[in-house]
């Protein structure tokens, strides 16, 4: 979040971002369709591929009937890139996080964090994006444990 306090020059613009955040909260209150905040959908994708891709859907239609623009890099890039080889799954990942730079919103959706999510969810603390929990029926989670590693 330091990185959205500041302007394109690098200095501390607080007024803008104050601003920026008043309109947001206010579009996701009245579900203003002019401005759609992108949201990065972090959720499970390897294990039980059918299951994960469907709860993605799932996640990432709950995003959108609140108003926000889900992107779930899981959904897209195994349309083409094939994640038991370990040279796409690099790309793969490298794409996802080309995503999240432009959305830097990122949502945790699951009661399991993978070794995948994990790099996704540092890759956000480092960069001060913002950061929510979801359990697996899209209710809000305070205070995450950090889940557990799979």
């Amino acid at each position: 979040m330091e990185n959205e306090k500041r302007n394109a020059e690098g200095y501390l613009d607080l007024t803008a971002y104050k601003a920026i955040q008043h309109i947001e909260k206010e579009a996701l209150k009245t579900k203003n369709r002019r401005y759609r905040p992108l949201v990065y959908v972090c959720s499970p994708y390897a294990g039980n591929i059918a299951e994960n891709s469907k709860k993605a859907r799932v996640y990432s239609r709950y995003v959108s009937d609140i108003g926000c623009i889900p992107m779930a890099p899981h959904l897209l890039f195994p349309q083409f890139l094939d994640d038991s080889i370990k040279e796409e799954r690099k790309l793969g990942m490298f794409y996802g996080n080309v995503i999240m730079g432009i959305c830097r919103k990122v949502w945790v959706f699951g009661n399991t964090i993978t070794c995948g999510m994990q790099s996704e969810i540092d890759r956000a603390k480092c960069k001060g994006y913002e950061l929510r929990y979801f359990d697996e029926n899209c209710k809000e989670i305070k205070n995450p444990k950090g889940g557990e590693n799979a």
